[in-house]
């Protein structure tokens, strides 16, 4: 096997920051015990924010991006894993803190790697990604209002930001759960896909861009919002008693302009929802899950498959919020 293999660096000194394909050889890897031939990567939009400047969460350069991967074992120093496994990345800081997976290998610590079940190939892992892995935790927060609420049902639900990774995901999700899935947009030519994925109603993102009232009509039994700022706190406002928002996004807002009533009066939940640094336990029941709910011939349809070459002028897009569905990298490309 040949140690040298092609990536994406990121380089800053100075004031100047840089991005460009190199080849390099595994003395690049510091740390890790598992090495793994990476077959797909994908484009989240924290990607796109370091890739475009390292977003101050790259402490260290020259440094590999790319937040998640999925791929092959080909060397292990862990009993846990031996080559030939088929493994999945996500979160735990790899492509911040630790070499990512824009680049043909990767060296990880074990601690971070899932095998994945036998029913999901390694494409099908970054079809869903940190994406489809955020989408999935959304629901599953959604859906444990049944139980904190001893068995009282969800029935209407909210996706906001639909047509994004995260929220198209989450729309399918929610549906194969039995809920009333509407959709929130602002691509009304994604309105059709958004349908077959499983979504009742497809509602214009301009409608939830206004000034939210301190409580408005209780509509939703849960919200997956994937967007912040405005959006957000409308979708609070509007979320039926003892309601559940999972919150999982920031490309409209950092910012939450909202008040305490909806929490106090109607007994709304908003649940952060942290991909990055959740347990190893919950992230192995989110991949067990997987077959049961997501249905990889649709979500192959809206899937844009890139080469590293190709990605570098495609981040900024994601970035203008000009893409849509998921974006996948394929190493061997």
């Amino acid at each position: 096997m040949s140690n040298k293999f092609k990536a994406i660096v990121l380089n800053q000194t100075s004031e100047k920051f840089s991005r460009e394909i190199k080849t390099l050889d595994n003395s690049f890897f510091k740390s890790g015990e598992v090495l793994v031939k990476v077959d797909f990567s994908g484009l989240n939009y924290k990607d796109a924010l370091i890739l475009k400047n390292g977003a101050k969460l790259v402490k260290e350069y020259p440094h590999i991006p790319g937040i998640d991967f999925s791929g092959q074992v080909v060397e292990s120093e862990n009993d846990n894993f031996k080559s030939g496994d088929n493994v999945v990345v996500t979160g735990c800081r790899v492509g911040e803190l630790y070499p990512g997976g824009y680049a043909q290998f990767a060296k990880v610590k074990s601690e971070f790697l899932i095998k994945l079940p036998n029913s999901i190939s390694n494409k099908n892992a970054m079809t869903l990604g940190t994406a489809g892995f955020t989408s999935l935790l959304c629901s599953f927060a959604i859906k444990a209002r049944e139980e904190l609420l001893m068995g009282e049902k969800v029935k209407d639900v909210l996706v906001t930001g639909a047509s994004g990774g995260v929220g198209s995901i989450a729309v399918m999700i929610l549906s194969k759960f039995g809920y009333n899935v509407s959709a929130v947009t602002g691509k009304t030519d994604q309105s059709d896909y958004l349908k077959k994925l499983g979504a009742n109603n497809i509602l214009d993102r301009k409608d939830f861009e206004l000034e939210p009232r301190v409580l408005g009509k209780g509509l939703w039994d849960g919200v997956v919002d994937t967007v912040g700022g405005t959006i957000l706190a409308n979708a609070i406002s509007q979320t039926k008693h003892s309601g559940i928002v999972a919150a999982c996004g920031n490309a409209a807002d950092i910012k939450l302009n909202t008040t305490v009533m909806p929490f106090i009066i109607r007994g709304v939940k908003l649940w952060g929802i942290d991909s990055v640094m959740i347990s190893r336990k919950r992230r192995e029941f989110i991949w067990s899950q997987v077959s049961k709910f997501i249905d990889f011939n649709l979500l192959e349809k809206n899937i844009k498959t890139v080469s590293l070459e190709e990605l570098l002028n495609i981040f900024p897009e994601m970035l203008k919020g000009k893409t849509s569905g998921r974006i996948i990298i394929d190493l061997n490309k």
